[in-house]
């Protein structure tokens, strides 16, 4: 008889990555701690253990990890810009299940380094007003996946208990969503040159 393999140790890595799964998966009304503990084969108790505020820390820390990116410096403000833009729709289509988390938690933790850290980016290529370009930018970005996340069927029923779950396909909107989301891209950085 083979021998019983140990559980693995419960951490916060796994604790967020189960959440994502029921999330994606299931809908982020259906993330509840009980759910969580079964999924992690654990008593919901257990949980606290790691996030001591319940699902208020477990609702922050998916939004903390659905927003936090980072990015090599570019030779061009420009460039940079771009690339965080690109990294920030990616992971946020990765999990569109918290979506409505991103959207709404500010940011936090990590993901508030990474915004400073993409600030410090462009200003040492020479953008003026990074602050100012980088709430911009991540406007720009949470916009367009909103409006990806809309058009695609990938948003969970708003209202209706006992219609069923459609999981979300993962990375992809519509077939012009790509170019749609370069061309906006490009008209904002455009201005943001223009105000120098």
């Amino acid at each position: 008889m083979p021998a019983k393999r140990p559980p693995v140790p419960l951490s916060r890595e796994r604790i967020i990555d189960a959440a994502l799964h029921i999330a994606d998966g299931q809908g982020l009304r259906r993330l509840t701690m009980r759910r969580l503990g079964d999924a992690l084969q654990v008593e919901a108790m257990a949980i606290y253990h790691h996030l001591p505020r319940g699902k208020d820390a477990l609702m922050d820390a998916l939004a903390e990890h659905v927003t936090t990116v980072h990015v090599e410096p570019a030779a061009t403000w420009q460039e940079s810009a771009r690339a965080w833009c690109r990294a920030g729709r990616a992971a946020l289509r990765e999990h569109p299940g918290v979506l409505a988390l991103a959207l709404t938690k500010p940011p936090r933790g990590r993901a508030a380094i990474a915004i400073r850290e993409q600030i410090d980016q462009l200003a040492d290529a020479g953008l003026t007003d990074a602050p100012a370009a980088v709430r911009a930018l991540r406007a720009y970005v949470f916009g367009a996946v909103a409006v990806e996340v809309q058009q695609s069927g990938w948003a969970e029923p708003a209202d209706d208990d006992d219609e069923p779950w459609r999981p979300p396909s993962r990375g992809g909107g519509s077939p012009g969503a790509d170019a749609d989301f370069e061309h906006g891209l490009e008209a904002l950085l455009a201005g943001l040159s223009a105000r120098g």
